[in-house]
């Protein structure tokens, strides 16, 4: 008999009780990381904002329990942008952060999106490597020091049936942009 905890994703609402978790330890790390005005991401979006048809919110469930999560909101016509990406502090370095994207790149391109966009703090460098790892393109020089930057914007294309990175649809090379002309947010 297997051990293995039952895991699957579950769409909710920003008010779901399932939800709490997330908004309560992603509003506490960014309170800790960049201090009490921060608090105000958490509450910068109507609830309405992470609802389908034009968003999604995306609970990774353990045996019932939320372990990560991880959202979307209508950014443009045909792009997405990723919000309120979390693990559970009692579950990271598993890979869920991972699959939470993955799973969110599936329900965009099911929804009609073709892009992501997103941006994330500069002292957050494990979300940094995640984008990183997950093949988004990087809208800053990764050379400079995050702190020096502000809000880290990341991209990638999504094409249906199946996920291209570093290429928009045009086909030409995705390349950074002048600060200008970055999207920015506080973190």
């Amino acid at each position: 008999m297997s051990t293995a905890p039952v895991t699957g994703f579950r769409r909710v609402t920003v008010d779901d009780p399932l939800a709490e978790p997330l908004l309560r330890e992603l509003t506490h790390e960014y309170v800790t990381r960049y201090g009490p005005e921060a608090h105000r991401e958490m509450t910068r979006y109507p609830a309405e904002a992470f609802a389908e048809p034009h968003g999604v919110l995306l609970l990774l469930l353990e045996d019932g329990e939320p372990v990560a999560g991880g959202a979307y909101k209508r950014y443009g016509e045909h792009t997405a942008e990723v919000k309120r990406m979390w693990t559970h502090s009692a579950h990271r370095r598993r890979g869920l952060a991972r699959k939470v994207l993955a799973e969110l790149e599936r329900t965009a391109v099911a929804a009609g999106y073709r892009r992501f966009h997103l941006t994330t703090g500069p002292r957050q460098p494990e979300a940094r490597g995640l984008y990183l790892a997950s093949g988004y393109t990087p809208l800053f020089d990764v050379t400079a020091d995050p702190l020096t930057i502000g809000p880290l914007p990341f991209e990638k294309q999504l094409v249906t049936g199946q996920l291209v990175t570093g290429q928009p649809a045009d086909g030409q090379p995705t390349t950074g942009r002048p600060a200008a002309e970055q999207f920015a947010h506080t973190p």
